[in-house]
């Protein structure tokens, strides 16, 4: 009970009181938790490499291809998209 309650005044959890019990459910689906976990662990190794990025961006690519070279391409694709965004004005 006490995990589920400081998970709950974190905000990861959500809960409910039904009679004398509490209904706990997750705060974020879970591809917005996957989500944010990436996003995070991306920006804290980048800020860790400020003079040097490219390793851990080719690690990343690498990465990538050995898990399935079809994510290359969507990696590619994303890219393009966000360049076209930035181009156009739109904020990172």
């Amino acid at each position: 009970m006490t995990t589920l309650d400081r998970l709950f005044k974190k905000g990861l959890l959500t809960r409910r009181k039904v009679g004398r019990a509490f209904y706990y459910a997750p705060a974020a689906s879970r591809e917005d938790c996957e989500q944010r976990i990436a996003t995070d662990l991306v920006e804290e190794l980048l800020a860790r490499r400020q003079q040097a990025p490219l390793p851990l961006l080719s690690n990343l690519v690498d990465a990538v291809t050995d898990t399935d070279s079809r994510l290359l391409d969507e990696l590619e694709r994303l890219v393009q998209e966000k360049r076209e965004r930035l181009r156009n004005g739109d904020t990172p």
